[in-house]
């Protein structure tokens, strides 16, 4: 009969999944990391990663996400490919439901199902994903250097990358579909004292065209008027969206989708960690992924040391 409790379950495998999977397989875990289909993540969609440790010359998403799976199974990675539809934390042993009607349990619970970006829904944004087309300023910038690069939104976050990424490109337009932002006061002065940005109010891109690569950009503003604007590159930065279709947010304390943790990444619920994207949090970077991966296999090994035998 196939095994169907384990100490720990990993659900997720991008770069937090998989380094709790590296941790949890190093310590000789009793573990299996569930996975909906290939290890990576977001990783998958990023071109070039050019600030990991370790990679001085940078790497392709696919190479990092490929290196990063194979020095999880060097130790003995214990892998499901399933999508895991419901789970029932009430209760120790956990337990969670697949699409296929599978139940599996488990003692402590990894919870690294990560987020996706909100998409504008334009033509040319899938196509141009990585070749122009951005959702991360911070991973992104130095590719731009010299460049006329576009920033879409009108929160923090926009206007803050907005600013970072006047270190490297040569002119940055962000285009905001209001003719007010929504970024704070502070935040705002700062982009409006940038003499690197400018602004183009009540407008949204209907569409984003090139070759090879971003070259233009269609607008439309309130009125119905279209125009053209050459850029080199388009920085999408509306939010994220928690990839939480299947966690039980109420119960998690969860109000936006993403759930809170403590820094050591446990959530209210003993014996469940959340690491990566999916935590509530600020920064989301690999590097951060990978090393809250690391943190929550310790605070569940922890947890499973305080368990009756």
């Amino acid at each position: 009969m196939p095994k169907t409790h384990y100490d720990l379950i990993i659900l997720g495998s991008g770069p937090a999944g998989l380094t709790a999977g590296l941790y949890a397989a190093r310590a000789r875990l009793d573990h299996l990391l569930i996975e909906k289909g290939a290890a990576g993540g977001q990783v998958l969609l990023t071109d070039w990663v050019d600030n990991y440790p370790g990679f001085p010359d940078g790497l392709s998403g696919f190479e990092l996400a490929e290196k990063m799976e194979a020095h999880a199974r060097r130790f003995g990675l214990n892998t499901l490919i399933a999508n895991v539809v419901s789970m029932d934390l009430t209760q120790t042993p956990k337990r969670l439901t697949t699409e296929d009607g599978e139940e599996l349990s488990c003692d402590a619970l990894i919870i690294c199902t990560g987020a996706r970006p909100q998409l504008l829904g334009i033509p040319g944004e899938v196509e141009f994903t990585g070749k122009g087309v951005s959702y991360c300023a911070t991973c992104d910038a130095p590719f731009y250097r010299d460049m006329h690069v576009a920033v879409v939104g009108g929160g923090n976050t926009a206007v803050q990358e907005a600013a970072h990424l006047t270190k490297f490109a040569s002119r940055v337009t962000l285009i905001h579909r209001r003719d007010t932002l929504r970024a704070t006061k502070i935040v705002q002065e700062k982009a409006f004292a940038n003499d690197k940005i400018d602004f183009i109010w009540n407008s949204q891109i209907t569409a984003i065209e090139g070759e090879k690569g971003v070259e233009r950009i269609r607008l439309r503003d309130t009125a119905g008027k279209e125009s053209i604007l050459a850029v080199d590159g388009v920085f999408i930065l509306i939010g994220v969206v928690p990839n939480s279709e299947m966690l039980p947010l109420q119960l998690l304390q969860s109000e936006n989708g993403f759930i809170p943790t403590d820094n050591e990444t446990r959530t209210v619920i003993p014996g469940v960690m959340a690491a990566g994207d999916i935590r509530d949090k600020e920064v989301r970077q690999i590097v951060t992924g990978a090393g809250e991966g690391a943190t929550a296999v310790l605070a569940a090994e922890h947890y499973l040391n305080t368990l009756p035998s």
